[in-house]
């Protein structure tokens, strides 16, 4: 199935999630496949709710009802991906005594699929992450950070593709530049590739190459900046072949994904839920026997 048309409707609304609350986003009668993406970003170890008393997010957050949130989707549509765009660690006490294994642990229970690499995820050193990996029962996709004499050489993919009700997703992935943002003696030798070249290259093969029907980037560039430096949207714009660019880094809370036009004149979604998990992102693709992609996208108070 490859796409030839690409509709944009993306749903504008916050929604406030209790038991049986997201009939609204049920299937779509006209449409053959219905694909679910779940997504977060910027966790930073938050493994409990924020406080009643806490003065910005009171009574917010938590894995115990993240976890619960996503069984309730699942179990709704099985074709169904849960994604997280890095910066998994830091952020708690968990992380400080638990290095991150709880956060691992906890993400394989909640049964994520893949997730992407922040800068935040070097902050025990690459041997602290590495360390770590055992703990984690899914794919880290990092497609511009060379690895190749690190002990992380061999434990990412460049891309990754999940076949859901026979439609195949692509997924690649997008750090941010680590030189003056990380301590070189964290990342060690960790190359940085130029992520739009990366972008190209990664999505041209998935979309040409493997007949991918969507493609996804995970991205922890950042949303947007004042300066040249790149990012998601700049990322979008540049590169052609990518639906849907799922970010983190810079802990952008946005109500409803954000549609930017890339170099081929098609739409792309760009999409973050700040941070902490706070949010969880949920992006419904619906694809019909003429290869028209419809979508709606909503922000889930966790």
């Amino acid at each position: 199935m490859k796409r030839r048309n690409f509709i944009q409707q993306t749903s504008a609304a916050t929604a406030f999630i209790g038991i049986g609350g997201l009939s609204s986003l049920s299937f779509k009668s006209n449409y053959k496949k219905h694909i679910t993406i779940l997504h977060t970003n910027d966790v930073h170890s938050h493994i409990e709710p924020f406080g009643p008393d806490d003065s910005r997010n009171p009574n917010m957050g938590g894995v115990a009802r993240r976890a619960t949130l996503i069984e309730q989707i699942k179990n709704e549509n099985p074709n169904t991906l849960l994604l997280d765009a890095g910066d998994i660690f830091q952020g708690t006490p968990y992380f400080n005594f638990y290095g991150g294994e709880l956060e691992f642990k906890l993400m394989s229970k909640m049964k994520y699929d893949a997730a992407t690499i922040g800068n935040h995820d070097f902050d025990n050193g690459i041997d602290g992450l590495y360390a770590q990996l055992p703990h984690a029962e899914f794919d880290f996709i990092s497609s511009n950070y060379d690895f190749s004499n690190t002990v992380m050489d061999g434990h990412t993919h460049d891309h990754k593709i999940f076949t859901k009700d026979g439609v195949k997703i692509g997924i690649f992935g997008l750090g941010i530049e680590l030189q003056g943002l990380v301590n070189d003696s964290l990342y060690k030798e960790t190359k940085y590739l130029d992520p739009i070249e990366i972008a190209q290259d990664q999505s041209r093969i998935l979309k040409q190459e493997k007949n991918c029907d969507l493609v996804i980037c995970l991205s922890h560039l950042g949303y947007k900046y004042s300066s040249d430096k790149i990012s998601d949207i700049k990322l979008a714009q540049s590169t052609e072949n990518i639906d849907l660019i799922i970010g983190g880094h810079t802990h952008t809370f946005l109500e409803k994904p954000t549609v930017e036009t890339n170099k081929a004149g098609k739409r792309v979604l760009v999409n973050q839920v700040g941070c902490y998990g706070l949010f969880l992102g949920r992006i419904d693709f619906y694809l019909d026997d003429k290869n028209n992609i419809e979508t709606n996208g909503v922000k889930i108070e966790v």
